[in-house]
């Protein structure tokens, strides 16, 4: 592949929806601007990539009034990936998939409780960022992590068990759906609230720069991916860690899942520019937009952010455009989003989209994707037995990890567990 550079164009780039969102009312003012532009390379149209290029020197303190500059990606080879790269995309986007349905079916039955979110149609931006990390590298997540964690390497029996709250689950069987964590694969959490984990991982950033550039570790050149979505991006959290990542040029990218909707929120009626990608330029740092329903162009643009961060040249935003294909938790009847809207995005499933890549470029024929999804099948039907069967975590367990101190709050003078006295419900304020 060879670069050129060329600057951003003075008009700003479309947020490309082909069809008007729910619930979306006319304004006093027109959205005609964020409209599809024919020559868009966003939601399915060419192979040219928008990407982004350098920022002025570390020693330059003055800022040009466009301070990052583009670079269109010239193709020298139709195929973006090899063979066994495209199976290994397929194969992690398809556990993806079936383990949320499985976890559907679960819900349904009675195998899981609380507020389960699942990731459907959103595959493209786990895979296309997570498959390119080293294992020392970091992600932090959302409450809509499953599919993260499996990107990650977390095995799907922990995650699994960790969802039936049993003692073998990735967490002991005490985050549940939303606050999957694993120091051995550094994914460092599930978080519930919105923009909660941004400071995390802004702060593991930090961390691998310390290492590299004071305590003169050579091998310290780690990157944090933090995942967050469009409803996130008009929080303080946002705006004080682009601020600090940029200042301080931390290894770490900031990618917006920007599914179009907080929970029953459209996008457009939530934030005065939708264009989430320009706040990236606004800190000093790139800000790249992606259709989110395509894992290639997704991993192309993932590619070149993260290189950046490892080569020490600072964070990036990227926005990637997706869309989930169920409600915003199993809770949900999904009642808000238009049906024709919903029916335009199940068109671009982006398994099905690599799928189509896979064939047309004969990286594989559909009994080799047929043998994957069978393994997957078996993967799950595994993962399931094994929750299923799994140990509950004993009352013992209930508060550890909670006091940092070993003779607080939850245990006493003799080292045992306060809960575990049989007046413990009978008296609490006493205890």
């Amino acid at each position: 592949m060879s670069f050129t550079a060329t600057k951003f164009a003075p008009s700003p780039l479309p947020l490309n929806s082909t069809i008007p969102r729910s619930n979306d009312k006319p304004l006093s003012f027109s959205f005609d601007h964020f409209k599809p532009h024919p020559s868009s390379s966003f939601l399915g149209s060419t192979r040219t990539l928008l990407r982004f290029g350098a920022l002025a020197r570390p020693h330059a303190r003055t800022r040009s009034s466009s301070p990052v500059s583009a670079v269109l990606l010239q193709q020298t080879s139709n195929l973006l990936v090899t063979k066994e790269e495209g199976l290994e995309l397929y194969e992690d986007m398809i556990l993806g998939r079936f383990f949320e349905d499985k976890c559907a079916e679960m819900y349904y039955r009675g195998k899981m409780f609380g507020f389960v979110h699942l990731y459907n149609g959103q595959e493209a931006v786990s895979t296309g960022f997570i498959k390119l990390l080293k294992k020392e590298d970091s992600v932090v997540s959302t409450y809509r992590d499953h599919v993260h964690a499996l990107s990650k390497g977390v095995p799907s029996r922990q995650v699994m068990s960790e969802l039936f709250g049993k003692a073998t689950g990735c967490c002991r069987g005490q985050g549940g759906s939303m606050h999957m964590f694993s120091k051995e694969h550094n994914l460092l959490g599930g978080f519930a609230f919105i923009g909660e984990g941004i400071p995390v991982a802004t702060g593991a950033a930090f961390t691998n720069k310390y290492k590299r550039e004071v305590l003169n570790q050579a091998d310290a050149d780690h990157v944090t991916l933090a995942f967050f979505g469009d409803g996130t991006c008009n929080n303080g959290q946002f705006f004080e860690c682009l601020n600090m990542a940029a200042l301080w040029k931390l290894p770490i990218v900031f990618v917006v899942e920007n599914n179009l909707w907080a929970i029953g929120m459209s996008h457009l009626r939530a934030t005065s520019d939708p264009q989430i990608y320009k706040k990236g330029p606004a800190f000093g740092m790139p800000g790249v937009h992606v259709d989110g329903m395509d894992v290639l162009k997704v991993r192309e643009v993932a590619k070149e952010a993260i290189q950046r961060a490892r080569r020490g040249e600072g964070p990036t935003l990227v926005e990637c455009e997706t869309y989930r294909f169920r409600g915003h938790s199993l809770a949900d009847p999904d009642e808000l989003r238009d049906p024709a809207e919903k029916e335009h995005y199940a068109g671009r499933d982006p398994i099905a989209a690599l799928k189509k890549y896979l064939f047309e470029n004969n990286l594989a024929n559909e009994q080799e994707l047929k043998a994957i999804e069978k393994k997957i099948d078996e993967v799950l039907e595994d993962a399931v037995e094994f929750a299923d069967n799994s140990p509950l975590p004993p009352r013992s367990q209930l508060l550890e990890n909670v006091f940092a101190d070993p003779k607080g709050f939850g245990i006493g003078p003799d080292g045992s567990y306060r809960c575990e006295d049989p007046k413990f419900t009978q008296g609490t304020a006493h205890v």
